[in-house]
């Protein structure tokens, strides 16, 4: 598993705190130890129902602890021998080597990475902040604080470890969904290859509770899939014969035949995982500040250690210069900076991680804090609010005309567009004459398409459409509610076909929710003004515009944006590009694959659910408000005790409670995302 670097907006890499690069890298090789464990196809009897291995795990988390317990035993036992039995021998030298003794297993590695630190340039790190406390600590005699320093501060850099283990175990569980090998039919014969040989074309067999590795198209009638790697959705979901299925897939039922359209490295599931992985790359301002803050603020309390140190010399009358630099070392335990680093990239992992597990991605840790703080939801209503699979509900051809020649056309014509109209005229028409010769076919934007068939011009679009080219037609649209497509050929208006669109069934109460966190929700589509007024008043929004161009939709949110107001846009991420470019934050309705959508979108949805469109903005809220907790409780324990340490009111063992005791409540805090149920 390789360790993810971290990048900026301009492609540079960011020059992270040694600490957090630590502990991520220490994270990485934990997942990667528990992996390869649990795919060497031994103890099997321990893994659980996604394949990891907790066997293994615990034997790497107990290999973890185990410098930390051995320090904490002969610690523990030299304050016996100190304090409560006396021992003759326990004295001098061999006192001081005991304390050392216990000292090395945590001491050494922090001695180790603040040297590695200082030769990379970064020489104020929480690594030289612990070993100059505690090798200050063994200076004036103070061993059993010297070694104490140090242990509760590997333990808790180890809980710190576990946590972003846990938070990037969630975020790659994706990772498991994807099996290494799969079973292809040669001759007819079962096969097992490796997952990335497998060829286009070739079948795969796929038997019950297998995964699928590979997108493809189903040969069999039909199957049931468990499709939660994708969607976040449990619930079965059954595919025909010649429907996509695709990599992470689990098969419910009976033996399965799929046949592989996509290469390994190019399934649906690969690009997913990428966008979750490329998220944690991207930082929320908080993350970059604090880092930023965390290197200013390192050598300046470095430096007032120094003054607290030195000052008293000049200004104090019985100056005792052991005191002095006790304080003094007890201000740089307190001033490390652990909680901050670790815990706030810890939150926004927690947020990522959560969001992917209801079926909604996030581009980067910035959406998380963007969408925090959406004020104007704006979305698109086919394939947002509307299931987007229209039926034909009626066909008016005026006399005059012959209605099979005329809906031939009409299905001819819509095959050169993508439109869901398009499909449904297909499905009512049925197959598309082929001997047709369609010449000069043009799609207008926001109008329909136009085209010319034996010398004869053939328009097929809205009324906007009619009007654009002088049609004269005796019909109000206004009082018809479903969709028009109007036809006109040879210069007349020949009738039109009306078509539905059925309101999925949380828009309404993903209108609730969103009215419940005080955002504001607008309609804006290209459909007809009746039929985007009919949806909006059916599910509760009250701004609602139809008849749009793409234009009028990026003018539409300017007026939004031009009141200083936050704006989302949801839409197919595809079509409304402009907008989505211009809102705040893209959130696209992806389903299980749309390429084109995860590209343009700063946050997918991945089921085409609008319920998710809340979620993900409480899942924000949440993480903001879990990050500035930790930032508020960090900066008062440490003013507190700082000034303590300063005043020579707080000795080391008070200062290493108050900074590793609020680095772990950070840390659990940071965690407590993972475990809320988000609906």
């Amino acid at each position: 598993m390789e360790h993810i670097h971290k990048y900026d907006a301009e492609g540079k890499q960011l020059c992270c705190s040694a600490q957090e690069e630590k502990i991520d890298k220490k994270a990485d090789n934990l997942l990667e130890k528990s992996k390869h464990t649990a795919n060497d196809g031994h103890d099997h009897d321990h893994n659980d129902e996604d394949g990891h291995d907790h066997g293994s795990t615990d034997k790497t988390i107990f290999q973890m602890f185990l410098p930390s317990v051995i320090s904490l035993v002969l610690l523990l036992t030299g304050i016996v021998f100190d304090n409560y039995v006396k021992i003759e021998w326990f004295n001098g030298w061999i006192r001081t080597i005991w304390y050392v003794t216990a000292y090395a297993p945590v001491g050494l590695p922090v001695i180790k990475e603040a040297i590695e630190s200082i030769v990379k340039g970064d020489v104020f790190s929480e690594f030289l902040l612990m070993t100059i406390a505690t090798v200050g600590a063994f200076i004036i005699a103070e061993y059993p604080e010297g070694v104490a320093v140090m242990l509760f501060y590997a333990v808790g850099e180890t809980f710190q470890t576990l946590a972003v283990t846990r938070a990037k175990s969630n975020i790659k569980a994706l990772l498991d969904q994807r099996p290494d090998e799969v079973t292809i039919l040669e001759n007819n014969i079962p096969k097992t290859i490796k997952a990335a040989q497998a060829k286009i074309g070739e079948i795969i067999q796929l038997k019950p509770g297998e995964k699928l590795a590979l997108d493809g198209e189903l040969l069999s009638d039909s199957a049931s899939f468990n499709t939660a790697a994708l969607t976040g959705e449990s619930k079965p979901d059954t595919k025909s014969k010649g429907e996509s299925v695709l990599a992470g897939m689990i098969n419910l039922t009976s033996v399965a035949q799929v046949k592989i359209t996509t290469a390994y490295e190019d399934s649906k599931l690969s690009k997913i995982l990428e966008l979750v992985q490329n998220a944690t790359s991207q930082k929320a301002p908080t993350e970059l500040f604090i880092r930023k803050f965390a290197r200013i603020y390192t050598p300046i309390v470095v430096l007032l250690a120094i003054l607290i140190c030195v000052v008293p010399y000049f200004i104090v009358d019985d100056y005792v210069f052991r005191d002095w630099l006790y304080r003094a070392l007890v201000f740089l335990v307190i001033s490390c900076p652990c909680a901050l680093v670790i815990s706030i990239p810890l939150g926004y992992f927690g947020g990522i991680g959560a969001a992917s597990r209801n079926g909604i991605l996030f581009k980067g840790s910035n959406f998380l804090d963007k969408i925090a703080e959406i004020q104007n939801v704006v979305m698109d209503k086919t394939g947002t609010m509307t299931e987007g699979v229209f039926k034909v509900q009626e066909v008016k051809i005026l006399p005059g005309f012959d209605q099979d020649e005329i809906l031939k056309l009409v299905n001819a014509l819509e095959s050169k567009s993508t439109h869901p109209v398009a499909t449904a005229i297909h499905e009512y028409v049925g197959e598309i004459d082929s001997s047709i010769n369609l010449e000069n076919t043009e799609e207008i934007a926001g109008h329909g398409l136009i085209a010319t068939v034996n010398g004869k011009d053939l328009l097929v679009g809205n009324f906007k459409l009619m009007d654009k080219f002088n049609i004269k037609y005796d019909i109000d649209p206004s009082t018809i509610v479903y969709t028009i497509i109007a036809i006109a050929y040879e210069g007349k208006f020949a009738g039109l076909i009306t078509i539905a669109d059925s309101i999925k069934e949380d828009a309404g109460i993903t209108i609730k929710k969103l009215h419940n966190l005080n955002v504001k929700v607008t309609m804006l589509s290209g459909d007809k003004s009746s039929v985007v007024k009919y949806v909006a008043h059916k599910i509760g929004i009250d701004n609602a515009f139809g008849d749009l161009l793409p234009e009028d939709k990026v003018n539409k949110v300017k007026e939004i944006k031009a009141r200083k107001e936050s704006v989302a846009f949801v839409g197919d991420g595809v079509n409304d590009a402009p907008v989505v470019a211009l809102s705040d934050v893209g959130i696209a309705m992806g389903g299980l694959g749309s390429d084109a959508t995860i590209e343009t979108a700063d946050v997918v949805i991945q089921d085409d659910k609008p319920s998710k469109i809340p979620i993900a903005i409480n899942i924000g809220k949440q993480t903001k408000k879990i990050v500035w907790q930790n930032i508020i409780l960090a900066f008062v324990v440490k003013a507190i005790v700082l000034v303590l340490g300063a005043g020579g009111l707080a000795t080391m063992w008070e200062a290493v409670f108050a900074d590793v005791g609020v680095s772990l409540i950070a840390i659990l805090n940071a965690v407590r995302i993972q475990k809320m149920k988000f609906e």
